[in-house]
Parts: C-alpha cells; sequence; structure tokens
C-alpha cells in the first residue's frame, strides 16, 4: 500500500462523503479488474461512504488476453455502479482505425492484435489495403454494438473536488479547460518531468511504472497490468490517498 507523503501545501481534497477508487491501463486483462472489483466491493460493504464514484482512466483494450471480456465487465459495471470511463490513446487510436481502415495494420502493431484474437479474428499477415477493410469489416461486425457504443462515448477529463483525472497527463501552463485531447491521450515528457502544480492533483496513468507514485503535483497509478500482472487501485476520501 502507498500514501501521499506529507506535503507543506494543504493536501487536495475530495469534497465530504464522496469516495472515488481509480483504476488505469487495464489493457484486456479481465481476470485482474474481476479481482479489483472485488476489493472496491470488499470496502463499499465495510466502509459505507454515502457517495462513491468508480473513475477508469483509459486503456481497456489491446496488448492484454481478453479485451472483449474487459469491455463486457465495464459496461455491466456501469449499469449498477457510479461510474466514469476516461478515453484512452488506445481508445482513440482504436475508434480512428474504425473510421479509417487504412491504420489498421499499424493499429495491430500497437497491440490491436490481441484484442482482435478476444472477438475470434485473426489477422492475415502483410494487410493490403482491401484486405485491412475487410479486416475492419469483419471486426464491426463481430463486436457487440454495445461495444462500440462505449468505446466512442468516453470522455477526456473528469473533475471532482481538487483533482482532475485524465489518461496521460496535462500541458504544464496550459489552463485545465484548455488542454488539447492529443496531450491528454498521449503527453509524457513535459507532463511527467514537471514540479509545477497544474490547477488542480492529476490522477492518471499512460506511462507504466513499477509501483504507484504519488506526487506533489500528480499520481501515476499505471502498474503496467499486461505486462506485469499487477493492476493498481487508487482509493481517495477526504485529504487521504491510498494506492493498492
Amino acid at each position: 500500500m502507498i500514501t501521499l507523503p506529507s506535503q507543506n501545501s494543504p493536501r487536495p481534497k475530495l469534497p465530504n462523503g464522496v469516495r472515488i477508487y481509480a483504476l488505469t491501463d487495464i489493457h484486456g486483462c479481465a481476470h485482474l479488474l474481476e479481482q479489483m472489483f472485488a476489493v472496491i466491493d470488499a470496502d463499499m460493504a465495510n466502509s459505507r461512504p454515502y457517495r462513491a464514484i468508480e473513475v477508469f482512466l483509459g486503456d481497456y483494450i489491446d496488448r492484454g488476453p481478453d479485451s472483449r471480456r474487459t469491455l463486457d465487465l465495464l459496461i455491466q459495471r456501469s449499469r449498477y455502479r457510479n461510474t466514469v470511463f476516461l478515453k484512452g490513446n488506445h481508445e482513440a487510436y482504436f475508434t480512428a482505425m474504425l473510421d479509417d481502415p487504412s491504420r489498421a495494420a499499424d493499429w495491430l502493431q500497437f497491440g490491436g492484435l490481441q484484442t482482435l484474437m478476444s472477438y475470434g479474428i485473426s489477422a492475415p499477415p502483410d494487410l493490403g489495403e482491401d484486405e485491412q477493410a475487410d479486416l475492419v469489416r469483419e471486426l464491426i461486425s463481430a463486436m457487440p454494438p454495445q461495444h462500440i457504443a462505449f468505446l466512442r462515448q468516453l470522455r477526456p477529463t473528469f473533475t471532482c473536488g481538487d483533482f482532475f483525472f485524465v489518461h496521460a497527463g496535462v500541458r504544464p501552463g496550459i489552463p485545465l479547460s484548455e488542454q488539447r485531447e492529443q496531450d491528454l491521450l498521449w503527453i509524457r515528457d513535459e507532463f511527467l518531468q514537471s514540479k509545477k502544480r497544474f490547477g488542480k492533483y492529476v490522477v492518471h496513468g499512460h506511462t507504466p511504472v513499477r509501483q504507484a507514485e504519488l506526487l506533489e503535483n500528480r499520481a501515476n497509478i499505471d502498474t503496467g497490468a499486461y505486462a506485469t500482472g499487477n493492476l493498481t487501485l487508487l482509493s481517495i476520501q477526504g485529504d487521504s490517498m491510498l494506492a493498492i
């Protein structure tokens, strides 16, 4: 377990009675997601927060073994829990590929092959232009319509209290309300190396770390689930943060 270190400045806080559970970069690891749901359910049964919000920071698909099952679990969860689903760069690339099949070959190299296999589809080597279009049509036919709708309806950010949730990060020096989606989904070094305050405390993923980093201006909770088997859960209530 990792907690936010003591700070000289005031600690970021959530509104009274609100508890947030945050997860990111599941990447098709449905079995790990189910384990984290069990942890959340047990914690809620024990602590009974006034209002619980489950925030997912994107990259639900690609790379890991079961993107299809992962989307099923998330959609099912949304039917009886207060959930917020953010867009990751993998979802952005995937939906762009559905609209422009010429991206299919790059998507397969980007972790899409595992997603394709989870829907029972195999890809021939060295896809030509016509084969890419055929592959995308086959994938759209194989995917439940609610999966495609889910991936197209994701939002870029979520704010609650002093916290700003996003997939990759923000560009330093730009107000949070003026951030470009390209940065929100893809930024790395400029954000990760910044010691600045961003207006709110940023919770993000996108760049895998060995263990969750709870720093003074941001928290990175991407622990590389598909490669490490470690999916991190961040619990926030009041000014307390705990990474499990």
